[in-house]
């Protein structure tokens, strides 16, 4: 577990109160809807409710676990449980709060110095970028629960087959391999909607000519994985198979240039240079990459707007997927996710990137 992390960047009388679930998750490894985590340099306790707290006596290391107390008496117990800790400054997670939530804090902690800055969220995401082997191989595991899903759901790829019905048929899948749940809604999305890089899957039918473009991933104890493919289904068109060509050259240069030490910006221009020199600038309107793990989406970003000293880092788990966009005609997009490694990157995706015609 990552308790461990937070406990050494803390100072004596800090105490870091962990409200979100995904960050109850991330230093635990243990996933309920209710609860808050304290941590201190000299303990840390769980406390949660009693749907929860048999399995979090079993399951939970490096922390106490207590039964929630409800009502006012939540913040007696809160109280009770930093004084423990002997805590007089109490670091919250600022942008996981709601304007309400800090106001309430405010009033029941005032003998408290609350920290309602950036400072425990910057703190947590630093921890997060930089993936421990533990965290790696689950997303390992992730990855490859949706790639035996994918390749099980390809032969349903066909004329006539509705876009909603692959994407169910791929999510039921997923789980059957051992997924408790997706890592986002599904896209499945073939011919015109294929221009739309977020699309909904919906009641169009797979057409013959058609580009069809999946966006997947697998949960596997709460690590995230990430992976997109675009098939052509029949014959294509000359300026389908260019775009094609195009988007696969840029996203295997994105791939090849990952490294320690380059910057998220020109990690993202490597893809981008490639896409807008084919003409095609204007049709790419994402980032090229983002980080992944305990969220679908962390840092870091790979995109034209990062601030310019953001560097990838050994330990960084990140997304590849430029992508062309042509509205009211097609749209591809090919991602792979990738660990950043000593020597470049190490990609968790076994899939072929070379287009398949279904």
């Amino acid at each position: 577990m990552n308790v461990g992390l937070l406990q050494k960047s803390l100072i004596d009388g800090e105490v870091a109160l962990i409200l979100s679930e995904t960050n109850r998750l991330y230093f635990t490894e243990f996933s309920a809807s209710d609860g808050y985590l304290i941590v201190s340099k000299f303990g840390a306790k769980f406390i949660t409710d009693s749907r929860y707290i048999e399995a979090a006596e079993n399951e939970v290391k490096e922390c106490t676990v207590e039964l929630q107390k409800g009502g006012a008496e939540f913040y007696a117990q809160l109280i009770k449980t930093v004084d423990e800790f002997g805590g007089k400054n109490i670091l919250f997670e600022a942008s996981r709060l709601t304007v309400s939530d800090e106001m309430k804090f405010k009033e029941k902690l005032g003998a408290y110095t609350c920290d309602f800055s950036s400072k425990l969220d910057n703190l947590i995401s630093s921890f997060r970028e930089i993936k421990t082997d533990v965290e790696v191989e689950k997303m390992k595991v992730a990855q490859g629960i949706a790639e035996k899903a994918l390749l099980d759901t390809m032969p349903l790829i066909k004329p006539g087959v509705m876009e909603r019905d692959i994407a169910a048929e791929l999510d039921y899948r997923m789980r059957k391999l051992g997924a408790p749940c997706v890592s986002f809604e599904t896209i499945v999305v073939a011919g015109e909607n294929s221009s739309k890089p977020h699309g909904v899957p919906g009641e169009n039918r797979i057409k013959n000519g058609d580009f069809v473009t999946i966006d997947f991933g697998a949960v596997y104890e709460g690590y995230h994985s990430d992976t997109t493919r675009t098939f052509a289904v029949g014959s294509i068109s000359d300026e389908q198979k260019r775009v094609y060509e195009t988007v696969l050259r840029a996203q295997k240069a994105g791939v090849e240039n990952l490294r320690p030490g380059i910057s998220a910006r020109d990690a993202d221009k490597v893809c981008r240079d490639i896409i807008s020199e084919a003409g095609f600038g204007e049709f790419f309107g994402h980032s090229t990459g983002h980080g992944v793990g305990v969220e679908i989406h962390e840092l870091p970003n790979l995109s034209p707007r990062a601030d310019t000293e953001i560097q990838l880092a050994i330990g960084n788990v990140v997304t590849v997927e430029p992508g062309i966009y042509l509205p009211g005609k097609f749209g591809v997009r090919i991602e792979d996710m990738l660990l950043i490694t000593a020597d470049g990157a190490q990609n968790f995706c076994n899939l072929p990137k070379e287009l398949i015609t279904l």
